[in-house]
Parts: C-alpha cells; structure tokens; sequence
C-alpha cells in the first residue's frame, strides 16, 4: 500500500512537472522571435510587453542578468528554466509568509497586515486595490497560480521586495534635506544589503550636492544679504561669484557638505534605530507617527553633532578668494577669532526647522501615494520610478517651503560678523523690512536645484546599488 502511495504521489509530481517545462518551452518559443535558441535583451523586452507582461526596463536587465549562467548577453532555453524554477521557489515561500492562516488564499486582511510590519499602513480599500491587480478570476482573493502568474517575470524575490516601491528611497539626497531613514527589514541586516544602500545613498548625495553646488552656494549668499541690501538675482550672482574668484569659486564650500554626509546618515540610522525601540515595543511594527518621531530625533541628533560643520560649510561659501585654505584652516580661525560657541551659532532655528520640514515631507509623500492607490491604481500597485520621483520631490517642495524661514535664519545667524540676535528678534526685523517675502530670499536657486538634484540622485543610486550589490 505504501510502496503504491508512493508511487503515485512520484507520478502527480512528475506529471506537474512536465507541464511546467511545457509551459516554459511555450513561453520560450514565444520570446525567440528569430528561432535562434537564445533570447537576448531585445526579444525580452518585445515579447514580455506583447505576452502582457509589463515589468520595466530594470526588471528586464535582472532577469537577464539572473539566468545568463555563462555571461554570453543571452538566455538559452536551460538557463531560462532554471531561472523560472529558481523564481518560482522564491514566490511561493513569499506566498506562504502572506498567507498567515494557510488556507491556500491571500485576502484582503493578510495584505494589510503584511504590509502594516513593513511599515506602510494602507486602508481596506487599497488594500483590495491591491488583490484587483493580481487576481483574475473576481473571487477577491489570490491563489497560488494567480499569484505566479502575476510575478512570473517580476525580479522580486521576497514580500519585502515586492512593497519596497513604496518605500522612501535613501538615494533620494538634495543636500540640506532632514528626511526619515529607511526601515531596514531583518533580511537586509543579516545580508549587508542595508550598508550596501546606505553607501550607495551617500554616493549618490555626493554626485547630486557636487552637481547642484553652484546653485547652493548662491542660494546662501542670497540668504546672508543683509536686508537692507537689495536683493540680487540667480544671474547677477553667477556674474559675482565667477568675477570674484573664477569657474572653481562655484563649488566653494562643497567639500565640507560632502564629508557631512557619511557622520550623519550613519548617527541618524543608529539613533533612528534606538528611537525605534523606545517607542514601540516591536520595532519592526512601525505606524507614520512613531516614525515621523522617531526620523524627527534621529534627524535632530544627526545635526547636534555635525552642526560645527554646518557652519564651516557656510563661511566657506560666504568667503572671499584666499580668506580660507581650507575647512581646517576655516575652523581654526572661527575659534581663535570669535569663540568655541560660534561653531553653534544658528543652532536653535536649525533644530525648530527639522519639524515642520520632515512632517510635511512624510505627510505629503504619504497623501500622494495614497491619493495614487485609491484614484489610479488598476492593473498595478506598481506606480512606476517617474510618479515615485514626483512624490518624493512634491513632498520635498513643501517640506522646504514651510521650513526655509527658519533656514534663511540659520544662515544669517551662521555668517561671518553677524550681530548675536535671537531668533525672533531677526524674525521681526526680516518681516519689517523686507514683508514676509524677505523670509524666502535665496528660495529660488533651491527650487531650481530640485528636480535636477533628485533626478541625479536618483539615476546615481540605482547604478550605484548594481555596482555594490545591493539591487
């Protein structure tokens, strides 16, 4: 009886197989337009689109990349299997961990939970905005073959991987930016990936700020006019800047606000994580509230410890040709000169702007993508790189609007021979003399410098996570 069990149980699977390897050669034959036996990068990305697979260009590249076993550029029919195979694995232990009560189905309760853990908290009815684009029978619920079919050609191999698109990007860096960190999953920390992002992000923000620094720098000059002075446009301070000190005086001060960079992505994700913990009792079970509280005191232990260079980086940009050789000698003459205590100057508007800036930029990113899933999500939940960089440099766009007056402060305060004022009394004195459009001088080099930063950055980390290994 047993040896009769055990045979048939060897022949339903060998059955099961055999249909899956026709489905493959099927699906090959489809791909290989011109019957050579292999599939190279073109034939992917015609025949999937036609076969109503629509993945993007990344995904096509992955799964290239994935299967092409003997790195020829091409996918012969073995390497194509295995790879189907090796995917399929990966999908339904995905599957499993989505179907918490294992009845064989996901619904619309499970998503909601699944995704609540990552961090992203949705309504019922995104939620079933979700199950709409995988399942096709009406049932309101996925099954396991509705389920492969849907991520047959998608890179994603795990549940972490399939949400990320809607997970704040690190490599999103426009230079001055107080932005809520990344949640790393437990995966991710055991497998490095999460200080192969972190890398990637730092490179990224170096090229973005390196790219946009001239724009910077009169951004701060602009800022540091006095307000009595009348105020100079974008042009006029490009004619300044290059009859001061040339071509290279354009990047004065870039230094400094590169090498800020590792300091504080690397104090802000620590503290982050411990802010974490404080506050909630799973710290992988986050809501938008815990974390825009957590990334606000992350954020402002970040900048109490590199503030000093803060400082240097906006004497340096305010700085005559030859008055500094350097952010060494900058400091040194800040301290002999003045006091210890100016390396702080500006400290309090600095740490009232990460507020209002970092709430805004989470509750606008988070408004966005949630007006997308409710409005416009159909056939995918995938809203695709463009709307992502679209959200994120809306949110960005507001949360420096309503946090600039206090950055405007920050630089004045931070300036060489500036009177010691407090906050409210230049507050006062801005709005006087200039109306309340003096509390936005210096604002249009920064807008300008936005979606160029952020494209930048973008375009940079991706390439930058495929180098390290963190894609």
């Amino acid at each position: 009886m047993l040896r009769w069990v055990r045979g048939f149980l060897l022949t339903a699977r060998s059955n099961k197989e055999d249909e899956s390897n026709r489905r493959y050669e099927h699906l090959f034959a489809q791909l290989d337009r011109n019957g050579d036996g292999k599939v190279d990068i073109v034939e992917l990305q015609e025949g999937l689109g036609k076969l109503g697979f629509s993945v993007g260009d990344e995904a096509h590249q992955h799964l290239l990349k994935a299967g092409d076993i003997n790195n020829d550029n091409h996918l012969d029919f073995e390497e194509f299997m295995q790879y189907l195979k090796d995917h399929e694995k990966k999908m339904k232990l995905a599957f499993n961990s989505l179907d918490t009560n294992q009845d064989g189905i996901i619904e619309t309760s499970e998503i909601i939970e699944a995704l609540k853990i990552l961090g992203i908290e949705i309504s019922e009815h995104q939620a079933k905005k979700i199950l709409q684009s995988i399942d096709t029978d009406g049932t309101m619920s996925v099954d396991w073959n509705e389920w492969k079919e849907y991520f047959l050609f998608n890179p994603a191999t795990n549940v972490e991987e399939i949400v990320r698109f809607w997970k704040r990007s690190t490599g999103i860096d426009i230079g001055d930016s107080v932005t809520i960190p990344d949640d790393f999953t437990e995966e991710e920390r055991k497998s490095g990936k999460w200080w192969r992002r972190l890398l990637a992000g730092g490179i990224a923000g170096a090229v973005a700020r390196t790219c946009t620094a001239p724009l910077d720098r009169v951004k701060i000059i602009m800022q540091a006019q006095s307000v009595n002075a009348k105020e100079i446009h974008i042009v006029d301070g490009f004619k300044d800047m290059l009859r001061e000190g040339g071509i290279l005086s354009l990047w004065r001060g870039n230094g400094v606000n590169i090498l800020k960079i590792a300091p504080e992505t690397a104090i802000k994700v620590l503290a982050y994580d411990q802010y974490k913990k404080l506050l909630t009792h799973d710290s992988t079970k986050i809501n938008n509230t815990q974390r825009f509280v957590s990334g606000s005191l992350a954020g402002a232990t970040a900048q109490t410890m590199i503030y000093p260079l803060e400082v240097i980086r906006t004497r340096l940009a305010l700085g005559k040709t030859g008055q500094y050789s350097g952010m060494f000698h900058c400091a040194l003459q800040i301290v002999k000169k003045e006091h210890l205590g100016t390396l702080y100057k500006g400290y309090i508007p600095n740490f009232l702007s990460i507020l209002p800036y970092a709430g805004i930029d989470l509750s606008v990113y988070e408004f966005l993508k949630n007006y997308w899933l409710n409005n416009y999500a159909e056939d995918s939940v995938n809203p695709g790189v463009v709307l992502l960089l679209l959200c994120s440099a809306s949110s960005n766009f507001c949360g420096q609007l309503a946090s600039y007056p206090l950055n405007l402060v920050r630089t004045r305060m931070q300036a060489e021979g500036a009177p010691q004022k407090n906050v409210f009394y230049i507050f006062q004195e801005i709005i006087v003399k200039d109306g309340l459009a003096g509390l936005y001088r210096g604002i249009t080099p920064n807008f300008v410098k936005l979606f160029p930063a952020i494209g930048i950055s973008r375009l940079v980390y991706e390439e930058a996570q495929k180098v390290l290994g963190a894609s």
